[in-house]
């Protein structure tokens, strides 16, 4: 695939030409039919479902290495959907709709207000948005702590951020993978944190540029499983311990979200390629800002501040992208607009 140029938002390929080269799901039908159901994954080893889901993080790490224009949209989109997941087994009641209107409706800066759930996606939306080099640094790992519920507890951050410092020295894939669920565990955290560390753990490991959020995707994924006894022990370097059954349900929860990003990967690539198709017809200042913002995040409320633009002008080229079939409204509202891919 020839990748879209990234030296202007101004020099953009035709409409067809740009769908045309838009990502296509990458994912051989061999490989959605190997992820494992519950009764295929009861007799399946371990051994089997890491070599699937291996497979489908392989397929996963050539879309995150193309590194698209369109690739903080992409990476928006899905921590809204893990927030979403998280809030849910957390027992709230907020979907994506709602999570959203709590953090783009918020005055700029004033994230006091958004709620424990807003709360929860804004963990999500920094593992989405920071380098991964930096996820699990004391000063993140306090500030995402804060952000699901946790009051600050300097002795523990530091204990945490020196066992996962060890667990990715030490421990194998499916060790790194198991490791963090069980670390959160022990130091009393919750599914939400478990979920966030392990993406931010495979991305360190895989050298990603930033992390995917991928387990917080799958509703399935739950701290709640018991340990069997007599069970395997799979990081024993760092004393955790955890039965089979848990790690294979981890690697199977991961395989299906690896599929579900790359699909939705095709699917915002070819709606960033119609964007960027119709680009060269927005004739008003500060359209090319906007552009970037659409590509960059999961949505733009229409009062957003855009430089060059008046509130008028940016409902104006909303209205104008909507026509155009470029974006889409995504609140449903006549009042208080929101747009994305």
């Amino acid at each position: 695939m020839i990748p879209l140029p990234k030296s202007s938002p101004r020099h953009h390929t035709p409409l067809a030409e740009a769908l045309s080269s838009a990502p296509k799901a990458t994912v051989p039908a061999w490989l959605r039919r190997a992820v494992p159901d519950a009764q295929k994954l009861a007799r399946q080893e371990v051994e089997e479902v890491a070599l699937t889901a291996g497979a489908a993080i392989g397929a996963l790490d050539a879309v995150v290495r193309r590194q698209e224009r369109w690739a903080g949209a992409w990476r928006q989109r899905l921590a809204l959907s893990a927030a979403a997941v998280t809030t849910r087994q957390a027992g709230r009641v907020e979907d994506e709709s709602a999570l959203r209107d709590a953090v783009l409706l918020t005055r700029p800066g004033d994230f006091s207000s958004v709620g424990p759930a807003g709360s929860m996606l804004l963990a999500w939306r920094r593992l989405a948005a920071r380098p991964a080099e930096e996820l699990l640094t004391k000063k993140t790992l306090a500030a995402v702590l804060e952000e699901f519920g946790y009051a600050g507890n300097n002795e523990r951050v530091s204990d945490l951020a020196d066992e996962l410092r060890q667990l990715s020295a030490s421990a194998g894939t499916v060790g790194v993978l198991t490791g963090a669920f069980m670390a959160a565990e022990r130091h009393g955290f919750g599914r939400g944190v478990g979920v966030w560390l392990a993406d931010a753990l495979l991305a360190q490991r895989l050298s990603w540029p930033h992390a995917v959020p991928l387990l917080g995707t799958d509703a399935a994924v739950g701290l709640g499983a018991a340990r069997s006894r007599g069970a395997s022990t799979i990081v024993a370097a760092v004393g955790i311990e955890a039965g089979p059954d848990r790690a294979k349900g981890l690697l199977a929860a991961q395989a299906r979200a690896a599929l579900r990003a790359i699909d939705l990967s095709a699917e915002l690539g070819r709606r960033a390629a119609k964007l960027l198709a119709v680009a060269p017809k927005l004739r008003a200042k500060g359209a090319d800002a906007v552009v970037e913002r659409l590509l960059s995040d999961d949505a733009i409320v229409a009062s957003e501040k855009i430089a060059g633009m008046s509130d008028r002008g940016l409902r104006r080229l909303f209205d104008r992208l909507v026509e155009l079939g470029a974006v889409r409204e995504l609140s449903g509202r006549t009042t208080f607009r929101i747009y994305g891919l």
